[in-house]
């Protein structure tokens, strides 16, 4: 097995042990890059020079004995909208072409105290919305790799690094790893800092992350999950420890509460046809639910709320230099401006109802079984795939999963959307990591 080809967890045992050097590492995963990505375009800055110094330095410190933090020595890619002290961050538009912070976000803060290596930046869709960067899907070139995470997905599923920073304020982590193939986490709304991050709107932004397992989803998310009091919806509360509670064996076997949710009519056959299939390999581990008819404006409500913080984050962009926008974006920040603000406070308002009626789910169930795509990943690269599975749960603030399960039409991948109830991340991991030994379980049978 060559370098790049490990996961997190297994890499950064291998650094820690010194069975394998940080330098060796990042030199195998450059070279992954170096054969794909003329093909696959994930990558919108990438100095190989300044990657390997960052590995040679971690090698160094620890062979001088220095303490190691839990991801020591791996390499990680940030998607371009998270700033960086030491690398452009241009959040995928013309407008901001050049733009060089001189403050790290928490997040990559956070990433550089656990040891990681900062490999580059990573392409986003224009301000991180819809309107497509170069990046192709890694499955099939001619297909979308989704949006708006789009070079973090194929970068982790390719095999270019092992671990990748994403956003979502509407379906922008969970659609691409599950087009790609890869396991994607957007985890309870306040539980990863936002601070320095591009903002869209901060009732359903949420930072997210890419992997190759669930154990290192769990072992960035425990990295990331630190109070930060400059970002308003996060509260002081003690780490979620989820590597220790994601490897534990649950209590008993968790049930999951198969939901088709409002816009199952967009769920394309093959789509339709995977998850029957799921639910009837889980079988009585699997009820299906329906959610209250209250649950069907749901859809409106994230759409009022985004399109006019899109307007208001938005507005000096749009103000200087609106032809630079890409018609899509133009058109929803329009309509953004135009949104009553008591249409806006009640759509936040019932938020809060909304998980209430999740509530009484999960008192029953350990986690929601949905799709997080219509699809597999559309044909063509006008346009990233519709987030409409996503849009519910990006809404409640509820942590998500992708889980890379399921192949669709062509035997391009399709991910299993696992939900759970807001702040109980940890036990949204363990439950995912069942299922993927479950269902992994029955194909080996």
């Amino acid at each position: 097995m060559e370098p790049f080809e490990l996961t997190a967890a297994a890499a950064a045992a291998a650094v820690r042990d010194g069975e394998l050097t940080s330098q060796d590492l990042v030199q195998s995963c450059l070279e992954r890059i170096s054969e794909l990505e003329e093909t696959l375009g994930a990558w919108t800055h990438l100095d190989a020079d300044y990657a390997l110094e960052q590995a040679r330095e971690a090698d160094r410190r620890r062979g001088e004995g220095a303490a190691t933090g839990p991801l020591h020595g791996v390499p990680v890619g940030i998607k371009d909208i998270f700033d960086t002290r030491d690398m452009p961050t241009e959040n995928g538009t013309p407008l901001m072409a050049g733009r060089a912070p001189t403050e790290d976000a928490a997040v990559v803060s956070l990433l550089r105290e656990a040891g990681a290596v900062i490999m580059g930046k990573t392409v986003t869709t224009e301000l991180a919305v819809y309107a497509p960067g170069k990046t192709r899907n890694p499955h099939d070139p001619e297909h979308t790799p989704g949006g708006s995470s789009s070079g973090s997905a194929a970068a982790v599923a390719a095999g270019m690094v092992p671990l990748a920073l994403g956003s979502q304020t509407n379906g922008s982590v969970i659609r691409p790893a599950s087009y790609c193939g890869a396991y994607g986490f957007k985890p309870s709304r306040g539980r990863i800092s936002r601070h320095n991050v591009l903002a869209q709107s901060p009732p359903l932004d949420a930072v997210g992350v890419f992997a190759r397992s669930v154990e290192d989803l769990a072992l960035i998310g425990d990295s990331l999950m630190a109070y930060d009091d400059r970002d308003p919806a996060m509260r002081p509360a003690s780490r979620p420890q989820l590597t220790r509670i994601a490897a534990e064996a649950p209590p008993v076997p968790p049930t999951f509460a198969f939901v088709k949710s409002p816009v199952w009519d967009q769920a394309e056959e093959d789509t339709q046809a995977a998850f029957a299939e799921l639910a009837e390999v889980l079988g009585e581990a699997c009820d299906e639910v329906d959610l209250p008819e209250i649950f069907d404006q749901a859809v409106g409500w994230h759409r009022t709320i985004m399109y006019a913080d899109l307007a208001k984050s938005f507005a000096s962009l749009y103000a200087r230099g609106k032809d630079r926008l890409s018609a899509i974006l133009r058109g929803m920040i329009e309509e953004g401006q135009a949104v009553r603000a008591v249409d806006y406070n009640a759509a936040v308002d019932w938020i809060e109802v909304l998980n209430a009626g999740l509530d009484r789910i999960f008192e029953r169930y350990d986690a929601i079984v949905t799709p997080g795509t219509t699809s597999v990943a559309p044909a063509g690269l006008e346009a990233t795939g519709s987030p409409i599975f996503c849009t519910l749960w990006t809404l409640c603030g509820t942590p998500a999963v992708s889980l890379p399960l399921l192949q669709g039409s062509e035997g391009m991948p399709l991910g299993v959307q696992l939900v759970g109830p807001r702040g109980d991340d940890a036990r949204l991991l363990r439950s995912a990591r069942a299922l993927v030994a479950r269902v992994q379980g029955e194909a080996e049978a």
